[in-house]
C-alpha cells in the first residue's frame, strides 16, 4: 500500500542545538516510557560473567551482590602500562616498500611476505595494556541463612539492587557508579537499627599496590606496570581511596582494613585517580570523596538517576510478547531458554537497550579514552593474552560504536573523536618514515599513548587503512549532527589528511591501471598463492578500496559543503575514478584481493571486504544486486566452512549484512545467536576460546554494541538521502514500536508496526530537512520542520 502523509503541529518549538556536544532529541517528541528493563537474578554472582556491570565512563565495577561478601570489580579506563615511543617504525621499512610491491605485482607472493615480516612490520618497544584493577571487598559480620534474595540491574536509573532478609532483617543494597560525582558509591541499610556491621578491604592486585590509612580513609598506591606488553617499568601511577561513611555505630580503621559494627547504614565510596595525561593521582581521588561526603545518600544517588536516565530515555523499544509470563523468570533463565530454542523477543529488546545501557556506562562525553576491546571492564584475561585490553582498528573499536549515533548516544562518541584526532597527529610522523607519504597513517591497533606503526605479527599488522577505517567514526558524526563547525573544525581536517595520505600511498596496477593500495593486508585473513604458499601481504584488497573509497568520497562531499581546497577535490575525485572495481570470484564470492585467490582458512572470521554492504553502503540489494548475491555467497560459504569461527563480533557482523541485504529472518537467527551462544549470563558478549589464540572466553564489548546496531539497522536505516522504514523487519516481531531511533540527518524516527506491516511513523527534526522516506517499494519526498512532526501511515 502508499505511503500516506500529514504534519502533526507540536507544542515543542525549542531551536536546534547548537554544537554538536550533546545532541538533544529532535523537536516535538514526547518522553519514552521510564522502563528500559532489567536484569535480575536469584542468587548472588559466584564468577565474574555473572556479576553486574557499572560505569561512568571512566571508572567501571562489576557488583556480584553477596550477602556475606560483597565484591566489587574495579577497572579505570587510563589504568594503562607502558608509555610513549618515537622508535616503533622499522628503519628499513621505507627503502623495502618498492621492492614488495614490485614482488607482489610479479607474483612472487612468498618473497614479498618474507621481505615483509623482516623490515615493515611495527617495533614496540613498551606498547602496554589497560589493566584489571582490585576488589573491593565487603564483608559482613552478620552470617546465617538468607530468605528472598533478589539482585538486579536497572538499565533505566544505571543502579545495580540487592535485597534479602536475614534473621527477620530486610537488608538492601545499592551500587552505582556516579558520572557527576566521579566515584564509584554502594550503600546499604537494614531494616532494624545497628544491624549493619562490615569490614573493608581490598583484594590481590596484577601490579604491586601499597596500602595505608589516611585521615581514617583507605589508600592504595602504585603503577601500573607488566612484562607481556611493556618493559615491567612504564606504566601510570595510580591511586584508590576508600572511604567509609556510616549512621550509627563505631568505626575504627587498621591493618589495612575500615571497620563498622552497629550501624543502622553504610555508604563506601571509591574513587581513582591516575597520572595519564599529567593526572595527579593522589589528588584526583581525594577530591571526588570530598565533595561526595557533603552529599545525602538520596542527593548522590538521584544525582546518578537522573543524569542515567535522561540518555537511556531517548530511545523505547517493544519487539512484542513470547505470549509467555516473563515477570518471574530470571534473566540467565531467560537466556538458557532462548539458547535451547524459545522465542523470547522481549529479552532481545533488552539486549538492544542494555547495549545503550553499556555505553553510556563506559564511553561519555568527557571520558579520557574510548571503549577499549574490553569496553570499560576488565577482566584480566585480554590484558594476559597475547592481543592486549587496547583499541583495535580493524573491526571492534569501530563496532564498539556502531550503536551511537542511530540510538540517540552520539555525544559518547566524543572521545573516540578525540583518540582519533591524537592518531592524526602521531600518524603524520609514521606516514613520512614508513611509506614517504604526507597525511596521516595508523594500522590494526592503537593504545593510550597514540601507537600508528604497523603492528607486530605476520596476517593482522599491516592494515595500511586501519585509521581511514576509524575516521570514518567522525564522518558519521557529521552526518547525524550536522553541525557544520564540527565539519569545518574537526571532521574535515582528519578526512582531507587520510586522504592526501591516499593519494600518496597508490600506486598504478600494471595490467588495468587501477589505483591501488599496498603492501597491505586484509585483515586478519591469510590467502593461498599460485604456488601453494599462505600468505597475507597483497596489493589492492577489496577492504583497502572500500575505505580509500569512503574517505575520498567523504573528502569530496565535505570540501564540496565548506568550498574549500577545490585543486585538492579534483585530485581527490581523479584518484577515485582510477579505483578497482570489486570482482566476483569463480566460486561467485565477492573477491576478498585483487586477484581470485582461495583463503587458507575458509572459516576464518574476519570479512572486512564485506565493509562494503556494512558500514558503507558500496553495495546493496538495489543498486547493486550481483555484488549484493556475491557478498551472501561470502557469507554462505564461511558458515558453510569446518571450524567457522563463530565470535561475538562476527555473529554482530552478519545481523547487519543481512539486516543491509534486506534478509530480516537471517539477520534475527544471527541477533539469537549472539545472544544465546556468544553472551554469558550477564549478557555480556564474549570471544570464544579456541579462537584467535584464546584460551577460553573473554568478555569483550563489541559484540553488545553490534548487537544493539544490528537490531537498529534491521529497524531504520538511512543513507542521508532516504531513510527507509522497517527495512528488514523479522517474522518473530509482528508487532511492536520504536521510539527514538535516529537517522543521518539529524532526523528521529518513531515506528509502530502490526501483522508484520508499517502501522505509522512519525519523523522529526531539529532543523528543516528534505528527504525520502521508503517503506517496502514505496517512497515519498518528505519536507520536515522544526516544531512540526512528520507522520507517516501505510493506507
Amino acid at each position: 500500500m502508499p505511503l500516506a502523509g500529514t504534519d502533526h503541529l507540536s507544542d515543542d518549538s525549542s531551536p536546534a542545538p547548537a554544537d554538536d556536544s550533546s545532541p538533544a532529541p529532535a523537536d516535538g517528541r514526547s518522553p519514552a516510557p521510564a522502563d528500559a528493563g532489567e536484569l535480575w537474578y536469584r542468587a548472588p554472582a559466584t564468577r565474574w560473567f555473572e556479576a553486574l556491570p557499572i560505569g561512568n565512563g571512566r571508572l567501571g565495577g562489576m557488583v556480584y551482590g553477596g550477602t556475606d561478601t560483597e565484591r566489587i570489580q574495579l577497572s579505570e579506563s587510563t589504568a594503562w602500562s607502558g608509555a610513549p615511543s618515537g622508535d616503533d617504525v622499522s628503519p628499513t621499512g621505507l627503502d623495502q616498500i618498492d621492492r614488495v610491491r614490485a614482488l607482489l605485482f610479479a607474483g612472487e607472493h612468498a618473497q614479498a611476505q618474507r621481505l615483509t615480516a623482516e623490515h615493515l612490520l611495527g617495533r614496540p618497544t613498551s606498547f602496554g595494556t589497560n589493566l584489571p584493577l582490585p576488589e573491593v571487598v565487603i564483608e559482613h559480620s552478620d552470617g546465617g541463612p538468607v530468605q528472598d534474595y533478589r539482585r538486579g540491574l536497572s538499565l533505566t536509573d544505571g543502579v545495580v539492587r540487592s535485597a534479602f532478609t536475614r534473621r527477620g532483617i530486610r537488608y538492601t543494597t545499592e551500587a552505582v557508579a556516579s558520572h557527576p560525582a566521579q566515584l564509584i558509591a554502594y550503600r546499604i541499610e537494614a531494616t532494624a537499627p545497628g544491624a549493619v556491621s562490615l569490614q573493608v578491604s581490598v583484594g590481590e592486585s596484577v601490579f604491586p599496590l601499597v596500602t595505608r590509612i589516611e585521615n581514617e580513609d583507605l589508600a592504595l598506591s602504585g603503577r601500573a606496570v607488566e612484562t607481556l606488553h611493556s618493559n615491567g617499568r612504564d606504566g601510570v601511577d595510580l591511586t584508590i581511596r576508600i572511604r567509609l561513611l556510616h549512621d550509627g555505630g563505631t568505626k575504627t580503621a587498621a591493618g589495612g582494613r575500615l571497620l563498622l559494627h552497629g550501624a543502622d547504614s553504610a555508604t563506601v565510596l571509591v574513587a581513582i585517580g591516575t597520572s595519564w595525561q599529567h593526572g595527579r593521582p593522589d589528588e584526583d581521588a581525594l577530591g571526588p570523596l570530598d565533595a561526595a561526603a557533603a552529599l545525602s545518600w538520596p542527593g548522590l544517588r538521584d544525582a546518578h538517576v537522573t543524569d542515567v536516565s535522561e540518555l537511556m530515555r531517548r530511545v523505547s523499544i517493544d519487539l512484542g510478547g513470547s505470549g509467555r509470563d516473563i515477570s518471574e523468570s530470571p534473566t540467565d533463565e531467560r537466556r538458557d531458554r532462548l539458547s535451547a530454542g524459545e522465542e523470547d523477543p522481549e529479552l532481545i529488546a533488552l539486549y538492544f537497550q542494555y547495549g545503550r545501557y553499556l555505553t553510556i556506562a563506559g564511553s561519555r562525553h568527557d571520558s579520557p579514552l574510548p571503549l577499549a576491546l574490553q569496553g570499560l571492564w576488565n577482566d584480566g584475561l585480554a590484558s594476559s593474552a597475547s592481543w592486549t585490553n587496547d583499541f583495535h582498528l580493524d573491526m571492534n573499536t569501530q563496532q564498539n560504536y556502531w550503536a551511537a549515533e542511530a540510538t540517540g548516544l552520539g555525544e559518547c562518541q566524543e572521545p573516540l573523536l578525540r583518540l582519533v584526532e591524537n592518531l592524526r597527529s602521531h600518524g603524520r610522523d609514521t606516514a613520512r618514515r614508513l611509506y614517504g607519504a604526507r597525511g596521516w597513517v595508523a594500522h590494526t591497533v592503537t593504545n593510550a599513548w597514540g601507537y600508528t606503526a604497523p603492528g607486530w605479527g605476520m596476517g593482522w599488522g599491516l592494515n595500511v587503512t586501519g585509521g581511514a577505517w576509524i575516521a570514518m567514526q567522525h564522518w558519521e558524526r557529521w552526518e547525524y549532527g550536522q553541525n557544520e563547525r564540527f565539519l569545518r573544525d574537526r571532521a574535515y581536517p582528519v578526512i582531507k589528511e587520510a586522504a592526501e595520505f591516499f593519494l600518496d600511498y597508490l600506486v598504478p596496477e600494471p595490467d588495468h591501471g587501477w589505483l591501488v593500495t599496498g603492501p597491505s593486508d586484509s585483515p586478519e585473513n591469510w590467502y593461498l598463492a599460485p604456488t601453494g604458499e599462505q600468505c597475507s601481504v597483497s596489493m589492492g584488497s577489496t577492504c583497502d578500496r572500500v575505505f580509500v573509497d569512503a574517505i575520498f568520497r567523504m573528502c569530496v562531499e565535505a570540501s564540496e559543503r565548506l568550498d574549500l581546497d577545490s585543486s585538492f577535490r579534483e585530485r581527490v575525485r581523479e584518484a577515485r575514478r582510477r579505483l578497482p572495481p570489486f570482482r566476483i570470484g569463480r566460486h561467485g564470492q565477492l573477491q576478498e584481493w585483487l586477484i581470485d585467490l582461495d583463503e587458507a582458512v575458509p572459516s576464518h572470521r574476519h570479512t572486512s571486504h564485506l565493509m562494503a554492504l556494512f558500514p558503507e553502503r558500496q553495495i546493496s540489494p538495489r543498486a547493486t544486486p550481483d555484488l549484493a548475491r556475491a557478498a551472501r555467497v561470502t557469507i554462505e560459504r564461511r558458515e558453510a566452512a569446518p571450524g567457522w569461527e563463530q565470535t561475538e563480533w562476527a555473529e554482530a557482523n552478519l545481523a547487519v549484512y543481512f539486516a543491509r541485504l534486506l534478509d530480516g529472518d537471517t539477520a534475527h537467527q544471527h541477533v539469537r545467536s549472539l545472544i544465546a551462544d556468544a553472551s554469558e549470563a550477564n549478557l555480556l558478549s564474549f570471544s570464544a576460546g579456541g579462537v584467535a589464540g584464546a584460551a577460553q572466553n573473554i568478555y569483550s564489548f563489541d559484540g553488545n554494541a553490534g548487537g544493539t546496531a544490528g537490531i537498529a539497522e534491521m529497524l531504520l536505516q538511512s543513507d542521508g538521502e532516504e531513510i527507509e522504514l522497517l527495512p528488514a523487519l523479522p517474522s518473530a516481531w509482528p508487532n511492536g514500536s520504536v521510539r527514538g531511533l535516529r537517522a543521518r540527518g539529524g532526523i528521529e524516527v518513531d515506528l509502530t508496526w502490526t501483522g508484520g506491516q508499517l502501522d505509522h511513523a512519525t519523523v522529526r527534526a531539529p532543523r528543516p530537512v528534505r528527504t525520502r522516506v521508503r517503506y517496502g517499494d514505496d517512497v515519498r519526498v518528505c519536507q520536515i520542520q522544526p516544531g512540526r512532526p512528520y507522520r507517516i501511515a501505510d493506507r
